[in-house]
């Protein structure tokens, strides 16, 4: 389904990271890839998983560094010259801001996370744009929280909701180039960013009793969903922000 294409995927921090599962399904359907780790503490757990994945690109990438996203960018250009999807995986948030109250916020930190969670996607796409000549697929990470209030998820619902829409705007303006724009929300996942997020294990609990089937999704069904998007079957869609939540945002 991928092969022969080549893809950028952003915010593998190990194993059980989205981002990895994602990189897992797109290489079994046959892409070639190009794979970021933050920085050096992160890179002794990436890079072998990256070296499995045969990525032909590995580099570092720390969005909030001036220069790095460019840097990544133009390795791409350079050893690649094109560019036919890329798989935006990363948030932050300071931890006081998250686990506070959303109006009691600071600019500091709700700047912060916007730049990183959201403002690094449309930075991306900017970049992406001219690698993309014969159109590309963009796909970033949300959840549940952009949509309805989820308790302990503060600050981060108006940052993803602000993701959301960044997704379609974006998705306006590129599709003359042919380039399509994406947001997967997943259920809740047991995955180390998650982990900073307040009394996590009851979200997970609520998730497990509210979805129709009683479960959690897990990385692989998120990667298959993903390389469905970054694929030609799903040429006629673009914009949306797609579930795979075992159903979790249907349920009252």
């Amino acid at each position: 389904m991928l092969k022969g294409k080549r893809g950028l995927v952003v915010g593998i921090a190990n194993a059980d990271s989205i981002a990895y599962g994602c990189a897992v399904k797109l290489r079994a359907f046959g892409a070639e890839l190009a794979v970021t780790y933050l920085n050096e503490k992160s890179e002794k757990y990436v890079r072998p998983l990256a070296e499995d994945l045969k990525a032909e690109i590995i580099e570092p990438l720390d969005v909030e560094k001036s220069g790095e996203l460019e840097r990544v960018f133009e390795r791409i250009q350079t050893q690649w010259g094109g560019l036919d999807f890329v798989i935006h995986s990363i948030a932050f948030a300071p931890r006081a801001d998250l686990h506070g109250r959303v109006v009691d916020c600071s600019a500091e930190g709700f700047a912060q996370a916007m730049h990183v969670s959201c403002w690094s996607f449309l930075r991306m796409a900017k970049l992406a744009e001219p690698l993309m000549s014969e159109g590309g697929v963009m796909i970033t990470m949300s959840y549940y929280g952009a949509d309805k209030v989820v308790g302990n998820y503060n600050m981060m619902g108006p940052v993803k909701a602000a993701l959301e829409a960044s997704v379609r705007y974006a998705a306006n303006e590129l599709g003359e180039k042919g380039i399509r724009v994406f947001a997967v929300s997943p259920g809740p996942l047991k995955t180390r960013a998650a982990s900073g997020i307040g009394h996590f294990d009851e979200l997970v609990q609520m998730a497990v009793e509210r979805t129709p089937s009683h479960r959690l999704v897990d990385i692989a069904e998120v990667g298959r969903v993903v390389s469905f998007l970054a694929g030609g079957a799903s040429s006629g869609m673009t914009g949306d922000t797609i579930y795979v939540d075992a159903g979790l945002h249907n349920v009252a």
